[in-house]
């Protein structure tokens, strides 16, 4: 009589060992209650216009409550600092200049994808990624500086005239390792493709006025001091230089008049200043709240002006001196490309020996 009784004991504690398992299992199907945000936001930015952005960042915790933490820094160590930090990083959003910066963040995988209808809503979509990692925030253009005392207006036309041998020893612009003109040359080869992207590289190189060195405001500076007649650079540039408190810069930014080339045919260069959230972000809904913040009309006017950039929001006006230049045909392409071309570009730049 005992191996049966033994027999049932051992069925029944088997059959409580698989409805424990079902229990546990059913137990761990149900999800788990995520921690509440914080009233915070972590921005990590290249941007250093502290006294405008701070009052815009102000204006959003007044608004939502939520506190804006700064920490500032280049792009480049911002993106170190980043990856270092790892899955404790504290990083809520990056800002940086440059659509070949903010690809270089995504390619190394520290952004998600920025979920909002009220961004694509404000922001034009060849200025949001393709994949909505990042999204643009403030425009510019990388225009025509000319010396207003040598060179007519009428003369100038488009990025591939400058390659003409009458520009021989007139081109001035700075290094091919700035992802400016990186980026630039990454929009050539998407419109024009390889063969001509390097044919002009290799043209307007024989044109230099002199070797690149120096940043925007160094090639406008040498410009003014007649070591070249037309340089290539960013629209804010010169408007900072009109801007400012420097006497000097001012005098020298009122010789040089701008304009944008290609309005009959690609349209001139642009490119952005933007933001990501970062995969580790621990406020997410903070985050997009904020870059919806900043891409709404008041926000943008403001965020556009400290910089002497343009508003990526299309019902946003320009500052008075950037209307004063005059509007122009933008070129035609997903922002995402600048990143994408990049490595093309720089071996294209290291093959026709653009230093």
């Amino acid at each position: 009589m005992k191996k049966p009784i033994t027999l049932m004991l051992s069925l029944l504690m088997s059959a409580s060992l698989v409805f424990a398992g079902c229990a546990s299992t059913k137990q761990s199907a149900v999800p788990q209650t995520s921690q509440p945000e914080s009233k915070e936001v972590n921005v990590y930015t290249a941007r250093h216009y502290p006294g405008v952005d701070d009052a815009i960042y102000k204006a959003f915790t007044d608004k939502t409550g939520i506190k804006v933490n700064l920490i500032k820094a280049s792009g480049e160590e911002l993106i170190q600092r980043i990856k270092t930090e790892g899955a404790s990083s504290k990083a809520d959003i990056y800002i940086t200049s440059d659509a070949g910066n903010l690809h270089l963040a995504k390619e190394a995988g520290l952004l998600q994808p920025i979920k909002s209808p009220v961004i694509e809503k404000n922001i034009p979509a060849n200025f949001i990624d393709k994949d909505k990692m990042w999204t643009g925030l403030t425009m510019r253009a990388r225009v025509l500086v000319y010396a207003k005392d040598r060179v007519n207006k009428e003369e100038l036309s488009t990025y591939e005239d400058l390659t003409a041998t009458k520009w021989k020893g007139k081109i001035v612009t700075r290094s091919s390792n700035n992802i400016y003109n990186q980026s630039m040359l990454a929009s050539f080869i998407e419109l024009n493709g390889e063969d001509k992207a390097k044919e002009w590289a290799k043209g307007l190189v024989s044109n230099f006025a002199k070797q690149p060195e120096g940043g925007d405001r160094d090639q406008a500076k040498a410009i003014a001091a007649g070591k070249g007649d037309v340089a290539i650079m960013n629209s804010y540039y010169l408007g900072q230089m009109l801007n400012s408190k420097d006497a000097e810069e001012v005098k020298a930014a009122e010789k040089l008049g701008v304009f944008f080339p290609n309005q009959n045919t690609t349209g001139t260069h642009v490119n952005v200043s933007g933001a990501g959230i970062v995969k580790t972000s621990q406020n997410v809904t903070n985050a997009v709240k904020l870059l919806e913040f900043l891409s709404e009309a008041d926000a943008q006017k403001t965020f556009a002006e400290a910089s002497t950039e343009y508003p990526v929001n299309p019902n946003v006006e320009p500052s008075a001196l950037l209307k004063s230049w005059g509007t122009f045909k933008k070129q035609d392409i997903n922002l995402s490309k600048l990143g994408e071309n990049n490595k093309k570009a720089v071996q294209i730049f290291n093959e026709i020996g653009w230093k």
